[in-house]
């Protein structure tokens, strides 16, 4: 099956296309820029979601849903939101459709809306107008609300995952008493995006905090996560946006606090989308399919039967069935794939294009030399291992694997971390080796245009452990304090 794969040398961007459909994470709807999640990828999704939602109910976030559709008037309240996001909003002006007489369906011209509706690219404003009624004292605060729910973004150019004009997403959105709390929160944020990103999806990050050319749309601070791709381009995989009283102010949302004073709350705003399963994929996968970190696999284990009778075939099964219930009582979940419509050859090479973490093979001979035999997704290295203990094994290899699979990617990241001291290296480190570059900037939105007009390389994020260091900017040669991470990105 490897072979219906476009290598990555040949076509990064074809191999990424390729595995995302022949595994059957998703493919193209009939509706032009939008995208069906098929089982195997929703699963994927799924355990993202159910690990993210415990880590937000363990700091103390609320579940909630507010409205698809935002009345027009409400993105004027708010004239850098408004900008950011008027080129990708999909409007919707009519209630009603009706039969012409010829048997074509059309709009009924009668049935225009009062006012127009944008469908949801993101909701401050829907929810800060709605955070106007929760909102009269200091004892109504903090409000710390997440939403799973879908987004429109009128792109263009889309590839599934990465750039779909509909995704899914959670965001966050909090209101608070103080800058202080909404900072404080915002970074908490940051560091959980962080810690799942590296503990569940095994892709290292860093952390930094965004330009004023590339904050959140309303936002005095955006915080990010960026991730290395292994063709070298980076991927923003999380942001945390400290959005002060801008919507608070556009709302007229305040708060009486302590001291009888009226003022108005402070915000911040956090969200993932399923982005991240195209990070899963670029960071880890191989030319002979998909790879999934076995802490984000909906099948860890897949036990696979050979036999030449059904005399052995309920002799496996019986075995099967008894190490099944230890492993799922160990938390593991397991797939006995005893199907007598498809070869064992054939199912090794589905369930290794389709990134199962562990395969186990069992024969009769290894039923009477009390054996069977493990591989391993991520280094297809195969193993000849006791029954004896099989269950432990199982969990300290998967263990093995999510820590392997990290510790590949971190190598990989930092051999691509690359000083310039001047625009030439830079521009030759750009044409050569990919990844991360660590330049000094002068600190200009127009340096920072120039450098991104001229390369295609934009500034990533400031790191938020940088080091400060006296140098000057490699384009404009004005003095600089600190380097900043520039890469092209998706």
């Amino acid at each position: 099956m490897s072979k219906e794969i476009t290598s990555r040398a040949a076509d990064y961007s074809q191999w990424y296309n390729d595995i995302v459909i022949k595994a059957d994470l998703a493919e193209h709807s009939a509706v032009r820029g939008c995208m069906v999640i098929k089982p195997n990828g929703y699963a994927i999704w799924e355990k993202m979601q159910a690990v993210l939602d415990k880590m937000f109910k363990d700091t103390g976030h609320q579940n909630a849903y507010f409205p698809l559709f935002i009345p027009k008037s409400f993105f004027s309240k708010e004239a850098s939101h408004v900008e950011g996001f008027a080129t990708e909003c999909a409007v919707v002006t009519h209630y009603r459709l009706k039969n012409d007489g010829n048997g074509n369906i059309i709009v009924d011209e009668t049935a225009k809306l009062e006012e127009e509706l944008i469908v949801r690219p993101t909701s401050e404003t829907i929810i800060w107008n709605t955070y106007r009624g929760w909102i009269q004292s200091y004892r109504d605060l903090p409000i710390l609300i997440n939403q799973w729910a879908n987004v429109v973004r009128w792109e263009m150019r889309t590839r599934l995952f990465l750039r779909t004009a509909e995704f899914l997403w959670q965001e966050g959105h909090t209101a608070h008493a103080t800058a202080q709390e909404a900072i404080e929160e915002t970074e908490r944020m940051l560091h959980i995006y962080a810690d799942f990103a590296e503990n569940w999806l095994a892709v290292p990050v860093i952390r930094g905090k965004k330009t004023a050319n590339e904050r959140f749309a309303g936002a005095l601070d955006t915080y990010c996560i960026e991730a290395l791709m292994q063709d070298g381009k980076a991927l923003q995989a999380g942001t945390s946006h400290f959005l002060g009283q801008n919507f608070a102010k556009a709302f007229d949302v305040k708060f009486t606090g302590k001291d009888g004073k009226l003022d108005h709350v402070w915000a911040s705003s956090w969200g993932v989308s399923t982005r991240l399963m195209g990070a899963l994929v670029m960071a880890h996968s191989d030319d002979s399919g998909l790879i999934i970190p076995p802490k984000l696999a909906p099948i860890q284990v897949v036990i696979v039967p050979i036999y030449k009778s059904d005399e052995d075939l309920a002799k496996i099964t019986a075995y099967v069935n008894e190490l099944s219930m230890r492993l799922k009582g160990l938390g593991v979940s397991i797939k006995y794939d005893d199907r007598d419509t498809q070869r064992p050859g054939f199912k090794f090479a589905d369930y290794e294009l389709k990134g199962v973490p562990i395969r186990i093979a069992i024969g009769g001979r290894d039923l009477e030399n009390k054996t069977v035999e493990v591989a391993r997704r991520d280094t297809k290295v195969k193993q000849t291992i006791p029954q004896d203990g099989l269950d432990i094994y199982i969990i300290k290899l998967l263990e093995d694997m999510q820590k392997a699979m990290f510790n590949k990617a971190l190598a990989y990241r930092d051999e691509h971390i690359t000083e310039a001291d001047s625009y030439e290296e830079f521009k030759s480190i750009l044409d050569g080796k990919t990844g991360f570059i660590s330049a000094h900037w002068d600190g200009t939105p127009e340096t920072e245009q120039k450098i991104k007009e001229e390369t295609k390389a934009t500034i990533r994020c400031i790191p938020l452990d940088n080091k400060l260091e006296d140098g000057v900017c490699i384009y404009s040669g004005k003095p600089s304090t600190q380097r900043v991470l520039f890469a092209r990105a998706y």
